[in-house]
């Protein structure tokens, strides 16, 4: 098995893929106006519209609703994506990059429809080495 992707619902679907290409510096493909892909070396977000939903059988997802997962992207240095990506931030910043205990520095922040996205950079020896494999 392979984990391949995750998948975003949400009711605006242009605001949502362009905020996460331009966090991401990645280019979304969009197969159809209801449904966009950005593409990672080791997975892929899924960013679909709520009309989408109706092919899984009706409203099984709400988009905006999202109160578990954090979607999380490794960057080569997070204090420098922080600068960068200050003002498309802005008021959805809610940790400043902080070294956590399990050795990565990490900033968390709010996605258009609420969803938490956290950039983090291994800053420990054995965070490095776990992400070196």
């Amino acid at each position: 098995m392979n984990f391949v992707s995750i998948r975003l619902i949400t009711t605006d679907i242009e605001r949502l893929v362009r905020f996460y290409e331009r966090i991401t510096g990645l280019s979304a493909t969009r197969y159809t106006e209801d449904f966009a892909e950005l593409s990672t070396p080791a997975c892929t977000l899924a960013i679909g519209s709520t009309r989408t939903l109706q092919l899984f059988g009706g409203n099984v997802a709400r988009p905006a609703d999202n109160h578990t997962a954090i979607i999380e992207f490794r960057v080569d240095d997070v204090d420098e994506s922080f600068q960068m990506l200050a003002d498309v931030i802005g008021g959805s910043l809610v940790q400043k990059p902080t070294t956590m205990p399990w050795g990565n520095r990490s900033l968390l922040f709010r996605d258009p429809d609420g969803t938490l996205v956290n950039f983090f950079t291994p800053v420990t020896k054995e965070a490095i080495a776990k992400f070196a494999r």
